[in-house]
C-alpha cells in the first residue's frame, strides 16, 4: 500500500482510556504524570494499523512548562520524552515512523487561536518562540516533524525559515482550514503551501483539524505540488452552551471517505480531533 496511514486523535484516546485533560498543558500533561499512558496509546495506534505515531508535543513548550513551575532543563526531558515514548511503542510494533508534533503558537496560548491565527506575535516573534522546541524536537531522534493545525500565514514562514535553518530536518506541514480553499487566517492553502514548493525537507504539505467536508476541496487545490496530507477530524461540532459534541461520527463513513481522498491524490491519510483508533482501523481496511 503506497498511502502512509497515520494515527488520531492522541487526547481523544487518552481522554477515552480515563485523563484528565482539563488543563492548559492539554496532552503534554501525561508527559509529567502518567507517560505509560501516553506509550500505551500510540501502541494502540500502531496496533489498529497506523505506519505512523504523533507525538505529544503538541502542546508542550518551555513556556508552558515554565508556567507549570519546572525549570528549562526538566521542560527538555519532557519533550524528548515525548519522542522516546513514540519510538518505543513503534520498536514493539516493530515497524513504523515517529513524527514530532510541532503545535502552533496558539496551542500554547490555549485561547483558541489556533483556529483563527489571531496573534499577538509578528513572523519574527513566532520564530523566536517556536525555535527552542523546534531544536530540541530536531535533535530527540524522531524520523521527521508535523508541522500542524497552522492557521496562520506568518507562522508558517518562520516555520519555513526554521527548516531552512535545520537544513538535515525533514516535516510534513499541515494547516488548519476554515474552508476547501484557506487557512484559518483567510489566506490561501496554495499560497501558504507555496512557502515549501521545491523544498527536499518537507515530504507534504496538506490540512489537518478541519472539517471532513473541507477535505476534497483542499486536496484539489494542493494537487500538483508536493505529497498531500490530509488528517481532518471527525466532522462533530463542539455545542459550546451545551458543552457536547454534536453529530454522529461514523468510523466506517470515515473510511469510506479516506479512499476519496486517496483518489483524489493524498498520500498521507490519518484523523485528528475526536478520532480513536477504530478509525485508523477502517481507514486501513478501505484503502487498497
Amino acid at each position: 500500500m503506497s498511502t502512509l496511514v497515520l494515527d488520531g486523535g492522541l487526547a481523544t484516546h487518552l481522554e477515552a482510556l480515563g485523563a484528565d485533560l482539563s488543563d492548559e498543558l492539554w496532552s503534554a500533561r501525561l508527559l509529567l504524570e502518567d507517560p505509560g499512558l501516553i506509550r500505551r496509546v500510540h501502541a494502540d495506534y500502531f496496533a489498529a494499523g497506523a505506519h505512523v505515531a504523533t507525538t505529544a508535543s503538541y502542546q508542550a513548550s518551555l513556556q508552558g512548562f515554565a508556567n507549570r513551575g519546572l525549570d528549562v532543563a526538566r521542560a527538555e526531558r519532557l519533550i524528548r520524552l515525548s519522542v522516546e515514548l513514540a519510538a518505543q511503542a513503534r520498536d514493539e510494533a516493530g515497524d513504523g515512523l515517529v513524527a514530532a508534533s510541532v503545535g502552533p503558537y496558539g496551542a500554547f496560548l490555549a485561547n483558541g487561536s489556533e483556529y483563527t491565527g489571531d496573534y499577538d506575535l509578528d513572523e519574527d516573534g513566532l520564530l523566536a518562540w517556536h525555535r527552542p522546541r523546534w531544536e530540541i524536537l530536531a535533535s530527540a531522534g524522531a524520523d521527521l516533524l508535523a508541522c500542524e493545525t497552522i492557521p496562520s500565514y506568518p507562522e508558517a514562514r518562520a516555520l519555513a525559515r526554521l527548516l531552512r535553518e535545520t537544513p538535515s530536518v525533514k516535516a510534513w506541514v499541515s494547516f488548519s482550514c476554515r474552508d476547501g480553499e484557506h487557512i484559518n487566517d483567510g489566506t490561501p492553502i496554495t499560497e501558504a503551501a507555496a512557502l515549501f514548493t521545491g523544498s527536499t525537507q518537507v515530504v507534504a504539505v496538506g490540512a489537518n483539524c478541519t472539517a471532513p467536508g473541507h477535505i476534497p476541496g483542499l486536496i484539489a487545490s494542493l494537487t500538483g505540488g508536493l505529497p498531500i496530507v490530509v488528517y481532518p477530524n471527525s466532522g462533530e461540532t463542539w455545542d459550546a452552551g451545551r458543552r457536547r459534541w454534536l453529530g454522529l461520527a461514523d468510523p466506517v463513513e470515515y473510511g469510506q471517505a479516506a479512499t476519496e481522498w486517496e483518489r483524489a491524490g493524498a498520500s498521507l491519510i490519518g484523523g485528528c480531533c475526536r478520532t480513536d483508533p477504530g478509525f485508523i482501523r477502517q481507514i486501513r481496511a478501505h484503502l487498497p
